[in-house]
């Protein structure tokens, strides 16, 4: 199969990176991070979500990121909002794009949110039907789609009826994400070779964790298989939770370096892109995580 000619990065390093950071980030930090990644030419990012400041304490003042961002046309600008409450404080805050989450993994959809599988996605009909009337899209997320750390291994096949759910309530792009990061090459073609049976390769995106240093390859078997749209967070921020002292998720610039040397169009300047995840790393006051910024800053 022939390459994309075009990616598109969505960049989720000022929600799901910052997100489980303990040391406070100011509100201006946060904004400054994002304004500069659309000032890089990423064209999707995802800015905060709007759950209880009890369990995500670091989320509390995404409304007030929402506020002092620089919006540049033609850049989405995302919110993860996980219920009913979280939509509609979206919507106050002037989000034009929320996402919703599942599990493809029983144990971990029980151990996370404390529902199944049906309960999680029905609890999202509320929303769903909001966003509609709103004219707000959707965007979906599978979580454990190559391995569940309660579980271990995830059939493809379940995956996909989770996928087609979330995409028959009427999300968009459903991006299956491999949370532990214990996906290979092979199971990830897999993969989407099963999922696109039923669903069409341009509805789906893949989200890949770094923890076993596999998802540079597992994004490119992705490409083979025809995906075209990749998450991916700046300077690799966001560590993983399940596996103690992991990295979390594949670097924006390691993904550009990849996209870059295969000739993919993306719209993303590196070296601004560098620059904006070298000054967040230097607020948390922790090293760069992605190998491309530290060789060419080295």
């Amino acid at each position: 199969m022939n390459l994309p000619q075009h990616v598109r990065l969505v960049e989720v390093g000022p929600r799901d990176g910052l997100q489980n950071e303990k040391q406070p980030i100011s509100v201006a930090d946060k904004v400054r991070l994002t304004d500069d990644l659309s000032a890089a030419g990423l064209s999707y990012i995802e800015v905060g979500s709007f759950v209880s400041p009890k369990w995500v304490p670091q989320m509390a003042g995404s409304a007030e990121v929402f506020a002092g961002i620089q919006y540049k046309p033609g850049v989405v600008y995302g919110a993860l909002t996980p219920n009913l409450k979280g939509f509609e404080a979206a919507v106050e805050a002037g989000v034009k794009e929320v996402a919703v989450f599942a599990a493809a993994s029983e144990a971990f959809s029980q151990r996370n949110i404390n529902c199944s599988i049906a309960e999680s996605l029905e609890r999202f009909i509320p929303v769903m039907e909001a966003a509609k009337s709103h004219g707000i899209t959707v965007r979906g997320y599978v979580s454990c789609v190559l391995g569940c750390p309660y579980e271990g291994e995830v059939a493809p096949e379940q995956v996909a009826a989770v996928a087609r759910e979330l995409l028959a309530m009427g999300c968009y792009e459903v991006s299956l994400g491999d949370t532990i990061g214990t996906g290979t090459a092979g199971k990830t073609r897999t993969l989407f070779e099963v999922v696109g049976r039923d669903i069409p390769r341009d509805k789906l995106a893949g989200h890949f964790h770094d923890t076993y240093g596999q998802a540079l390859a597992n994004i490119y078997a992705s490409l083979l298989e025809g995906i075209a749209v990749f998450d991916s967070s700046v300077a690799g921020l966001g560590g993983c939770p399940y596996a103690k002292g992991a990295t979390g998720n594949v670097a924006t610039e390691d993904v550009l370096y990849l996209l870059n040397g295969l000739g993919i169009a993306t719209g993303i300047d590196m070296d601004k892109l560098i620059a904006a995840g070298q000054r967040i790393c230097e607020v948390l006051g922790k090293p760069n995580g992605s190998r491309v910024a530290r060789a060419r800053q080295a």
